[in-house]
């Protein structure tokens, strides 16, 4: 078995997922099993370090929700209260209160880190210039 260390090149990072290959049945609680955790772990931080995924924007999260579970407007007015204020936060017009993000990340399951990310403006929304809301 190769020495485990820390994951800092496209090399070793390949050849941990090699290793990962062959333990992949390894039992838990065993060397094998603990040796296969340790590699997840250590490819995982290298992956998070090298090739991380920003959340997306908040509006976007919140459509692409209401797509993927076929929620209405009308459903989502009880989470940000109301026609108007669903339009307006649709729109962009309107930010998320820490009250509306606590609602559709516990009923829709939207990551927190993504509603609680700025929402971004188009240049049409800003009269001309693209910022973050």
């Amino acid at each position: 078995m190769m020495k485990v260390t820390p994951i800092r090149n496209e090399g070793a990072y390949n050849a941990a997922l090699a290793e990962i290959e062959r333990l992949m049945d390894a039992e838990a609680d065993t060397p094998r099993g603990d040796r296969l955790d340790v590699l997840v772990t250590l490819v995982e931080a290298y992956e998070r370090k090298h090739w991380s995924i920003d959340p997306p924007d908040p509006i976007d999260a919140i459509k692409f929700r209401m797509q993927q579970r076929g929620v209405s407007r009308r459903e989502l007015e009880a989470l940000l209260g109301g026609k108007n204020r669903v339009s307006e936060v649709l729109n962009r017009k309107r930010p998320l209160t820490i009250d509306m993000i606590r609602r559709l990340h516990s009923r829709l399951d939207i990551p927190a880190e993504s509603l609680i990310k700025p929402t971004v403006r188009t240049a049409r929304q800003r009269g001309g210039r693209r910022t973050a809301a």
